[in-house]
């Protein structure tokens, strides 16, 4: 029987009815080891004929590439000891589904050859269960309980690609980036916290080639489905969410700008931070063309805004932002109202320990841009209005603070005529005298 290449049908499906298992492994192993040689070259040919792998395949080998993985790289080693990855398992939220898991799953995988893997929101495999051959097997190739199987740290794979995608995926032998994961194939759905919406971890079923058929994705969203009917149950049983995170947004200075969940931390990019940090400033919620024109003086189109906010979605959980108007649902505290709560307070030293820099420095949002002058406006204000040489003296060092003529100015004006110091900031002074009188 011929085994035709992945041109229509369910794209997250490895091996469709019909197909010839062995053909489709020579081709899929052909592809990979063309790609490999290639180191990826730009177009969507690459793999070989473009159509010898799934789109979605080919898009995680590029990802992995990018994020220089090595196809003959491996998961990283277990990095906790015994006792901690215990205590971190009996914390995470996953741990409450475990139970299900083991009902749906595992206790039908012994002599199977099956394993059924758990994985916490970052891919770290949290429990591997099943066949205790294909357990001892798996060792070659670190799958093993605490060890890294990130999308970003071994490339293409069922748990880690899922992840990275929010998607339920299949991964067929050679489709795995790493070639010592190329004799397994795996199917994994990410798991949601039923309240935020956001990833708790990944659910995964990793043995032989028949783990890549269709009813082995059916079976893993269904398990999926009940596992986050758990998660739901257990929410209504008990008040406390299941993580217990505020999210945080970190736009100050000149580093990427950032959204930090519990210890996590998920570099953004500069137009997500924008939007953020514009609807953290307008509670009552933006309507599309007034978030346009916030983000663009030429006004961004409705279509550009949608796929902006769609892509933010996956990063800010879907539950967490509401549309018609723009809104945030969720709180979301900034190190803009850090530093604007410590002046509120009158408590200017502290306001200038989390004040590294301006806000969004590289943004030419004119909403940024408003927002940026008058942070940076309110900062100066209180320096001269206290008048605290120590703060001064920190101020005029600073990368934000050392063109600031007005603040020098107060700096000279506490200081005794008499010292050192005193003739060191006059002729600061009267640099900028100079510069700005040519």
């Amino acid at each position: 029987m011929q085994s035709q290449p992945p041109t229509g049908g369910n794209p997250w499906v490895a091996v469709r009815p019909g197909d010839d298992v062995a053909m489709l492994a020579r081709r899929v192993s052909s592809a990979h080891q063309l790609f490999v040689d290639r180191r990826a070259p730009a177009g969507r040919d690459q793999a070989g004929d473009g159509n010898s792998v799934r789109s979605v395949i080919l898009d995680s080998w590029m990802r992995s590439t990018s994020k220089g993985v090595s196809p003959d790289g491996s998961a990283r080693a277990v990095d906790l000891a015994a006792a901690d990855l215990a205590a971190y398992r009996a914390s995470h939220p996953m741990s409450i589904i475990r139970p299900v898991v083991r009902k749906l799953l595992v206790e039908d995988a012994a002599d199977t050859g099956l394993l059924v893997a758990i994985t916490d929101e970052k891919g770290q495999l949290l429990w591997v269960e099943g066949d205790s051959s294909a357990k001892d097997r798996a060792l070659e190739m670190n799958f093993v309980e605490g060890a890294d199987w990130s999308e970003d740290t071994v490339g293409t794979n069922a748990p880690g690609t899922a992840l990275a995608l929010d998607h339920c995926v299949q991964i067929f032998g050679a489709e795995h980036f790493s070639r010592s994961v190329h004799d397994w194939s795996c199917s994994a759905a990410p798991v949601h916290d039923p309240a935020t919406g956001l990833i708790v971890g990944a659910i995964d079923i990793t043995g032989g080639p028949r783990v890549a058929v269709p009813e082995v994705l059916s079976l893993i969203r269904a398990t999926v489905a009940a596992a986050e009917a758990e998660l739901r149950l257990h929410l209504l049983r008990s008040p406390q969410p299941l993580v217990e995170t505020v999210l945080r947004l970190e736009v100050l200075g000149s580093g990427r700008p950032t959204l930090v969940r519990g210890a996590e931390r998920i570099p953004l990019s500069q137009r997500h931070a924008e939007i953020l940090l514009l609807l953290a400033e307008h509670p009552e919620g933006l309507s599309s063309d007034r978030l346009a024109v916030l983000l663009d003086e030429n006004e961004l189109d409705a279509v550009t805004i949608r796929a902006e906010m769609s892509r933010l979605r996956k990063v800010f959980g879907p539950a967490n932002l509401g549309s018609r108007p723009y809104r945030l649902l969720t709180e979301l505290t900034s190190d803009v109202r850090q530093v604007r709560g410590a002046l509120d307070r009158g408590e200017l030293a502290a306001a200038l320990d989390v004040y590294s820099g301006p806000v969004l420095p590289g943004s030419e949002a004119p909403g940024v841009e408003d927002l940026r002058g008058e942070l940076r406006a309110r900062v100066q204000a209180a320096l001269l209005r206290e008048g605290d040489q120590r703060l001064l003296a920190k101020w005029t060092t600073s990368v934000h603070g050392r063109e600031d003529v007005a603040a020098w100015e107060a700096y000279l004006a506490g200081l005794d005529p008499r010292s050192p110091l005193y003739s060191q900031v006059k002729s600061r002074i009267d640099l900028f005298d100079q510069q700005y009188a040519t």
